[in-house]
């Protein structure tokens, strides 16, 4: 009998915040890019549930939140909080908390394993399925993922919704269920009762457009779903047809990777405050980027790259990519500014940018680590 867990974090990145600044405490806060007083692009990162009171979620433009707080603000109550986001930070906060979870798998007899290591598979930062088969049944994980959620609590002050199926799929869809502080179990037996009444949108991989089609056809929940054919469904959806048939009657065979590969690549990428085509304006951030991604690779235990990815997003939002394989590999921080200004140059003229369009984001890339 396979027992899967789905761990997603609460509002991590708003999260960790209001624990290290407790005065933030029962604030609405969103983290991620800086609104500039409603002039601000990019998007939020994670909202905290007081600011998703206000209809401000993860992706949401962060110029439509400042909109959302000022209403928000006129009405009387508080205005949203907006956080820079601190990316390396929460890396680390995530890694003690992957720990956390990993203890509680450690020291399981590898028989009960079928030979094998405790399997726990980190997807993102702030999420990770875990296998918890060994248990033997869903009563017994369920004190696992209390045991885990407690620890979590106790030792980060963060707190935890964790999903308990048969599968990856119900683990997670389980674990959006009972948001914040959660623990949602559906036994093989409840899996069909447990996804009729929810929308097509739970279902992982049915975005806007496959909800638009479904509603054409009437579909609006998982249990109108299936009533539909394969058949239909493929015609409808295309090859993906047969996979969403299987997932609206809870099936899902795929396996808790034991191991993440480990990361082939490091980058970062910044939006300007304002579409530029100065040097002197876009310079600094290739030259920063390039900096940060040696303290980075060093971090990760990395110490050579060979290919370096230069990206260029146009204020149209065209986005062009340029790559370049060094003949050795190099851990030289001099050699990857050198390298990187060199392929940027280009975009400032008409070469790579006939148009001479303004830019409105820069990134960088290192590739091939050892």
């Amino acid at each position: 009998m396979r027992i899967i867990a789905h761990l997603d974090m609460d509002a991590f990145f708003a999260s960790v915040e209001e624990r290290e600044r407790p005065y933030l405490k029962g604030q609405p806060i969103a983290v991620g890019a800086d609104p500039q007083g409603g002039k601000g692009r990019g998007v939020v990162s994670t909202a905290n549930y007081p600011a998703r009171e206000y209809g401000i979620r993860s992706a949401t433009p962060i110029r439509k939140a400042w909109e959302l707080s000022e209403q928000a603000r006129k009405k009387g109550l508080p205005p949203v909080v907006f956080i820079s986001s601190g990316f390396r930070k929460y890396g680390d906060v995530s890694a003690k908390i992957m720990s956390i979870v990993f203890s509680h798998l450690r020291g399981v007899p590898k028989n009960l394993f079928e030979k094998e290591s405790p399997a726990m598979e980190q997807v993102s930062v702030d999420e990770c399925y875990f296998d918890l088969s060994f248990a033997g049944s869903f009563k017994k994980a369920e004190e696992i993922g209390s045991k885990i959620k407690k620890d979590v609590v106790e030792k980060e002050h963060l707190t935890a919704t964790i999903g308990i199926g048969p599968n990856k799929l119900v683990a997670k869809i389980a674990s959006d269920f009972e948001k914040p502080d959660g623990l949602t179990i559906v036994p093989p037996d409840q899996v069909l009762n447990f996804l009729q009444p929810l929308s097509v949108r739970k279902i992982p991989g049915v975005g806007p457009k496959a909800e638009e089609k479904l509603a054409r056809l009437r579909v609006r929940t998982i249990a109108d779903g299936r009533k539909l054919s394969e058949e239909k469904l493929k015609s409808v959806m295309g090859k993906w047809g047969s996979e969403l048939y299987r997932k609206l009657r809870g099936e899902d065979d795929s396996p808790v990777v034991v191991e993440a590969p480990p990361a082939k690549s490091i980058g970062e990428q910044e939006t300007l405050p304002e579409d530029s085509l100065s040097m002197k304006v876009l310079l600094p951030y290739v030259e920063r980027q390039a900096k940060n991604l040696i303290g980075y690779m060093g971090k990760e235990g990395f110490k050579t790259f060979r290919t370096i990815v230069l990206t260029v997003r146009f204020a149209d939002f065209e986005t062009v990519s340029r790559s370049r394989t060094l003949p050795e590999p190099t851990g030289s921080a001099e050699t990857l500014r050198r390298h990187v200004t060199q392929m940027f140059f280009p975009f400032l003229d008409r070469q790579e940018n006939p148009g001479k369009k303004k830019i409105r984001l820069v990134g960088v890339r290192v590739e091939k680590l050892l």
